[in-house]
């Protein structure tokens, strides 16, 4: 796949968001550590880089810094928060710490008209997010923009072909930013090409044929949008030499197992081996409370009847998996700037006892272009856009032991919650819905009886990522229509509770 602009990650939060942005407008761009920018942009040869921002200071001890020849490249460079600090630094300006922090929306001044800010308001509303501010130009370099605080905002070097502002485009709060940055991509780096999923599609196909040649792919199916996704490019790619493999646990959500063997066996075609495993699992889980047990059981019997389907298939070469490219950046993060959110179970390689090499055709992409993907493969609207779903599944939806009687209500009292959200138009605006059975008894009335009996708590929550998360302010009327019909609906649930708290400090799921 064409580079068309290099991202050399210096640490920020947002740094994800310039590739997102980028490839929303059709601009393919990757991200990389810093210190392999130039190896890669010799490699790959960009139309564009960009450097991101970070949290250190350039007069730092150990502050990171770009082998000086990337400059000499020829390539278009803009630099970002950090980034402009660097430029600067690198060609003989001067950077302080700033005497007012400047944090948070500011107006942002154009000085004289650039391709940079090509059809942008002025003034507009930009984000700053820093403690340095550049104090003096390096020679050749001069100011095109300028903030209160700031009075370098933007500043530009046309023979070296070197731009650099001091605020974040990527965020949604920079109210004209996605049209700064395709102005840097299209006008100034000549970017023409129009990336999208058709494209994609296309591309990994044949990428997938010619990896593959005639040997078989096993893809692990979980009814997940990413393994949805994943199996069902890879029949596309190689019809039935693909393995797709479902485990039917016994955790999962009310007519998941009838909703992917429908999606696939059906509409798409796709010969699924489905292992019915619901016995097994349930048996190991009979008596178990604590919920890292729970997982670890649920995760090594996974395993262990994966590996039996597996073991069948004995002519297959390769696994398949839905790895995306958050999960990429985090794990690579280990070696580089950016501090590593979470470790990812599906980058770091296979265990031992799979002898498979990994095919990883998502490996590339962001979720929302995922969902793109799948729909432009023929995928379901309702698969698609399905919330995520822990692997343990239901299992950790459940506080205490897990029985047939627990998921039978929790099963009913979540497809309700999960029901009433689409008919309200409410699912797709939140990013992750469920409920969740506390197995806690308490009183109540119903009719002129005095009842005993669970409680059941909705959780619902907004994010971009499910790093953080805030609790999704759904509407009363809506809440207490959903509480009715389960307290009505639901034998052996008398109590409905609305869980309000954030990630963090609290975690999405419960267990």
């Amino acid at each position: 796949m064409d580079l068309e602009i290099l991202i050399l990650d210096f640490g920020s939060q947002y740094t994800q968001l310039i590739a997102r942005r980028l490839r929303e407008e059709g601009v393919y761009a990757e991200i990389v550590p810093y210190f392999e920018g130039l190896k890669v942009a010799k490699e790959r040869k960009p139309k564009g880089i960009i450097f991101s921002g970070g949290p250190a200071s350039v007069y730092e001890e150990g502050a990171y810094r770009v082998d000086r020849e990337i400059y000499q490249l020829g390539v278009p460079i803009l630099g970002i928060c950090y980034g402009m600090q660097l430029i600067t630094v690198d060609f003989g300006g001067k950077v302080v710490k700033a005497d007012h922090h400047e944090y948070g929306k500011a107006e942002l001044f154009i000085d004289e008209p650039h391709l940079l800010f090509d059809g942008v308001s002025n003034p507009t509303i930009v984000w700053m997010s820093h403690s340095d501010r550049v104090e003096k130009l390096p020679t050749g370099f001069k100011r095109i923009a300028h903030s209160k605080n700031s009075p370098y905002a933007s500043i530009v070097n046309e023979t070296l072909n070197i731009y650099a502002i001091q605020f974040h485009p990527e965020v949604a709060h920079t109210q004209e930013g996605e049209k700064i940055l395709q102005n840097f991509a299209r006008k100034i780096c000549k970017v023409t090409s129009n990336w999208d999923m058709k494209h994609f599609a296309q591309e990994q196909i044949e990428a997938i044929r010619k990896k593959v040649g005639k040997e078989k792919v096993i893809s692990a199916l979980s009814g997940g949008v990413d393994s949805s996704v994943t199996t069902a490019l890879l029949y596309k790619a190689i019809g039935d030499q693909l393995i797709p493999i479902f485990v039917d646990t016994g955790l999962l959500r009310k007519n998941e197992r009838e909703q992917v063997e429908y999606a696939f066996k059906e509409i798409l075609e796709v010969p699924l081996i489905t292992i019915d495993a619901r016995e097994k699992f349930l048996s190991r889980l009979k008596g178990v409370t604590d919920p890292e047990e729970k997982r670890k059981i649920i995760g090594h019997t996974f395993i262990e009847v994966f590996q039996e389907e597996a073991k069948k298939h004995q002519d297959a070469k390769f696994l398949a998996q839905g790895t995306l490219y958050p999960d990429v950046i985090e794990s690579v993060s280990v070696k580089g700037p950016s501090k590593t959110i979470k470790s990812h179970h599906n980058v770091g390689g296979l265990p031992d006892w799979m002898k498979f090499e990994l095919i990883e055709p998502l490996r590339e992409l962001f979720k929302d272009e995922v969902r793109k993907l799948g729909l432009e493969l023929g995928l379901p609207e309702e698969l698609v856009y399905r919330h995520p779903f822990p692997g343990p599944g239901l299992a950790i939806r459940i506080l205490g032991e897990v029985d047939e009687r627990s998921l039978e209500i929790l099963r009913e009292a979540d497809a309700i919650f999960i029901e009433e959200l689409r008919k309200w138009g409410l699912y797709r605006q939140v990013w992750q819905a469920f409920a969740v059975l506390l197995n806690v008894k308490s009183v109540g009335v119903m009719g002129d009886n005095r009842t005993y009996e669970q409680t059941i708590a909705l959780r619902s929550v907004n994010s971009t990522d499910g790093m953080t998360a805030t609790f999704s302010r759904l509407p009363y009327d809506f809440l207490e229509h959903v509480s009715t019909r389960i307290i009505n609906e639901v034998d052996g649930v008398n109590r409905v509770v609305y869980d309000i708290s954030s990630k963090p400090p609290a975690t999405i799921e419960w267990e």
